[in-house]
């Protein structure tokens, strides 16, 4: 199973970004071979406007099977989101890659329906 992150950095303990759309780094963790990196996301910075659909492409892009974030994407992008059939869980505030992971794994982050 691939899993898909907002970061704000790149390693483990990078803090969970909040920002779906304008997250700095996209972390992707790969179950299977324990690998994880990491895919540069500041391009959409200081777009005024499309920045999560422009990160949902990316995240579409990568083909994970569970996005981790902050505060959710927005109703556009989860909208695009919803059509690869990926679960999206979300309030991973204040977290790093690897606490969010644990809470995802316990059961313990709410997911968007």
């Amino acid at each position: 199973m691939k899993i898909a992150f907002t970061s704000s950095g790149k390693t483990w303990d990078s803090i969970i970004d909040p920002r779906f759309g304008r997250t700095e780094y996209i972390a992707l963790y790969n179950e299977e071979n324990e690998e994880l990196n990491f895919v540069d996301n500041t391009s959409v910075k200081n777009d005024a406007h499309g920045a999560g659909t422009a990160t949902a492409q990316k995240i579409f892009e990568l083909k994970p099977d569970v996005l981790i974030t902050g505060n959710g994407p927005g109703e556009t992008a989860t909208t695009a989101l919803k059509h690869v059939k990926m679960k999206i869980y979300f309030k991973a505030n204040d977290m790093t890659l690897k606490q969010a992971y644990e809470e995802y794994k316990n059961g313990n982050l709410p997911e968007i329906k």
